[in-house]
């Protein structure tokens, strides 16, 4: 049966009476609750507040410390995002440059599937990003798009590749030439083509996350980054021979960030994000740092993340 309908009120004493949870101020939480919802703030970000392997929730609970881990997931979504914006920009610039420095300028050159690896497990996919390639072209929601091509008639890759989306941008290096892989991954100190394209399917994945405020800290993808020496530096532990941690959890973005931005950005990336968790877990009484860190796939020693050399 589909859940009954509850007033601000009814939700307020079924947190006190059904789950036990502290309400220091009510007219605060009711506000928070009309703010975020029931079930964004409570079902959403609920479980780290449970015995493990309870619905019972640890004896003090309030829903002030839901709210703050509510609160620490929306900082940091803003804050991988700041920085997987970065990685998109970056992108952007080498495929545009590459491309049209192998092809030329004219549209046709991108819109052209001949101009792609087109083995046929690439094929279905070229065709999709060539479709969206073309809407673009003719799109009337960008005005640079508009102007190239009511003025020249042509809307270069450097212009049209604004417009893109991270998945679609991912997509077409997915689809390059082996030749255009490669230049464009050597802008990335130890990262070959293969890495890259791994990287970028767990980044896409991540950056949807954060567009579409969904719950970032226990997000997990089924597909992985490929194995680094930081997963060996940092002695994280293995099930057979897959790396328990780094791999498709939100470390796993941490670790890709320390590849793909330059050093100053990370450390002003690993700067923000500590100050966030220790945030965290200053305004929680029910969070322990290891519990925290574990739901992100964080090992306990992940701040030396930015002292071994990759």
């Amino acid at each position: 049966m589909p859940k009954p309908f509850m007033t601000y009120e009814q939700q307020l004493t079924k947190l006190k009476e059904e789950k036990h949870i502290l309400i220091p101020d009510e007219v605060k939480a009711k506000a928070k609750l009309q703010e975020i919802g029931y079930y964004s703030l409570v079902t959403g970000y609920k479980h780290i507040f449970r015995i493990p392997g309870q619905k019972i929730y640890k004896s003090g609970t309030s829903l002030d410390e839901i709210v703050s881990l509510y609160e620490f997931d929306e900082n940091i979504r803003a804050l991988f995002l700041r920085y997987l914006l970065h990685i998109e920009q970056h992108l952007r610039s080498l495929l545009s440059y590459y491309f049209t420095e192998k092809y030329g300028e004219n549209q046709s050159a991108y819109l052209n599937p001949t101009n792609y690896n087109s083995i046929a497990k690439h094929q279905a996919g070229i065709s999709r990003l060539i479709s969206e390639l073309t809407r673009l072209s003719q799109s009337t929601q960008y005005p640079y798009i508009e102007y190239q091509r009511n003025t020249y008639n042509n809307v270069p890759l450097w212009v049209l590749v604004n417009a893109m989306t991270f998945g679609s941008l991912s997509k077409m290096y997915i689809f390059l030439t082996s030749d255009l892989q490669t230049k464009v991954s050597k802008n990335f100190l130890h990262v070959n083509e293969k890495q890259l394209r791994q990287y970028l399917t767990v980044l896409t994945k991540f950056r949807n996350v954060c567009a579409h405020n969904e719950r970032l800290f226990s997000y997990r993808t089924k597909d992985t980054i490929p194995d680094t020496i930081l997963h060996q530096k940092l002695c994280i532990s293995k099930t057979g021979n897959a790396y328990i941690l780094g791999k498709r959890d939100l470390f796993a973005m941490v670790i890709a960030f320390r590849y793909l931005l330059s050093p100053n950005e990370f450390h002003t990336f690993k700067k923000s994000l500590t100050q966030c968790i220790d945030k965290l877990l200053k305004a929680t009484n029910h969070i322990a740092e290891d519990e925290l860190l574990n739901a992100m796939g964080f090992p306990l020693n992940w701040k030396k993340i930015s002292t071994y050399k990759i």
